[in-house]
């Protein structure tokens, strides 16, 4: 039998053979048991992470219902502070507007108070006085002008207080309207899950966006919010209640001052009705006497010619019994008579002279204060008709002297209680 032939190559031992064979089934469990600890590894490690992931989504959904829950218990505040600020800018706005009523109503008391003083500006002579009328008259003015400058600065201080409430319902608003734009935002967070659609992954998520606040500066923000709306309210409030007592203050001021300056004009038309009704009486009487003077004077006259007449005739006979002749020319009783006749004649006549000149002269004085009297009855008179026309003026003021609330009426502070709110937003 030939030898075959041989292949070239590499021969391998019998011990090789079998080492490599060890050498692989070896390998072979060490690559199943690497498996198998990796297996059991990953299958921890999925349940670890699922667990871990729902844990994760859990608690971010609890934390988005805890933020969503802060964040609407801070928009209820918002919106309950709002409508009280709403509130409040509409009663305040009421209160300015009848304060500006009421400083309206001062112009007609102090129209009537200037022209009062205008007419009585037209009293001639004596009656032309410096009396309490004038001075409650001119005391009024300057009453109702202290008055005007008053309301006008409360008017002015409800305006800048309606702006600060205007301010503040702005920050209000502003906020309310963030805080319910952050609730949708958080709640559309919410709803999402891993089946939703729109889901995708996003270039760095994790970054801090800018403008970005910590919790306390959140709350703090808000809270800030509404404190200074609670001292807007407040401060309006105060000047609310600060307004309506000045201005019950003013109208019992302009009541007391209008009754003040009535009852002085009234006193003083009831003084000239007196000294009219005494001048009157003073010129009747002055009148009569006058008469009786003109015919004491007609009688004087006439017994003066009558005395002239008598006198004539003692001189007649005086002169006649002259030309008694011879011895008869006797100084006798009748010629001592006639005499004493003509010397009495002549005391007489010059008397009843001396009192018809007296007499014609206080005729005269009396006329002449008869005129003046009737020149100061006259000007009593005009005087007289300037005081009621000024009274008549005056009825055009109403009892409550310029203000439009009821004199009768108690002190009754403001509050804030009424009205409906005007802040529009879009709940959610």
């Amino acid at each position: 039998m030939s030898a075959l032939p041989l292949k070239p190559g590499l021969r391998h031992s019998v011990s090789e053979w079998s080492s490599n064979n060890h050498q692989l089934s070896t390998t072979a469990q060490h690559e199943r048991h690497v498996s198998t600890v990796t297996r059991q590894e990953g299958r921890s490690l999925r349940n670890e992470t699922n667990c871990q992931t729902a844990w994760d989504e859990s608690e971010t959904s609890r934390r988005l219902s805890d933020r969503v829950w802060d964040v609407s218990r801070w928009r209820d505040v918002l919106d309950a502070c709002a409508q009280k600020v709403d509130e409040e800018l509409e009663v305040l706005t009421r209160s300015k507007e009848q304060t500006e009523l009421a400083l309206a109503a001062t112009a007609v008391p102090l129209e009537v108070s200037t022209e009062c003083l205008a007419l009585r500006e037209g009293r001639r002579g004596y009656e032309l006085v410096l009396d309490p009328v004038d001075e409650q008259l001119k005391k009024e003015a300057e009453l109702i002008v202290g008055v005007q400058q008053r309301l006008q600065q409360h008017i002015d201080e409800a305006f800048e207080q309606l702006c600060v409430l205007q301010e503040v319902r702005h920050q209000l608003t502003s906020d309310l309207q963030n805080k319910m734009e952050a609730v949708d935002i958080d709640m559309s967070c919410l709803s999402l899950t891993t089946k939703s659609p729109h889901i995708s992954l996003k270039p760095n998520p994790t970054r801090i966006p800018s403008g970005s606040s910590t919790p306390q500066e959140w709350a703090q923000f808000s809270q800030v919010n509404v404190t200074r709306a609670h001292e807007a309210m407040q401060a309006s409030q105060q000047l609310r209640e600060d307004t309506s007592l000045s201005r019950a203050q003013i109208q019992n001021e302009l009541e007391a001052q209008r009754r003040a300056t009535d009852f002085a004009l009234r006193k003083r038309i009831h003084g000239e009705e007196q000294a009219r009704d005494q001048l009157q009486w003073q010129v009747q009487t002055t009148e009569d006497e006058m008469s009786e003077m003109e015919g004491d004077i007609r009688g004087l006259d006439s017994d003066l010619q009558a005395k002239a007449a008598s006198l004539k005739l003692a001189h007649t006979r005086l002169e006649t019994r002259t030309r008694r002749p011879g011895v008869d020319l006797c100084r006798d009783e009748v010629q001592r008579g006639l005499v004493a006749e003509v010397q009495q004649l002549e005391s007489s006549i010059q008397t009843l002279r001396q009192k018809l000149s007296e007499a014609r002269l206080s005729l005269q004085k009396m006329r002449l204060h008869h005129g003046r009297m009737l020149q100061d009855l006259s000007r009593k008179l005009e005087a007289l008709s300037l005081e009621q026309r000024s009274l008549n003026t005056r009825t055009r003021l109403a009892p409550t002297s310029g203000t439009t609330e009821s004199a009768a009426a108690p002190l009754v502070l403001l509050t804030n209680s009424s009205g409906r709110s005007n802040l529009q937003l879009l709940a959610q």
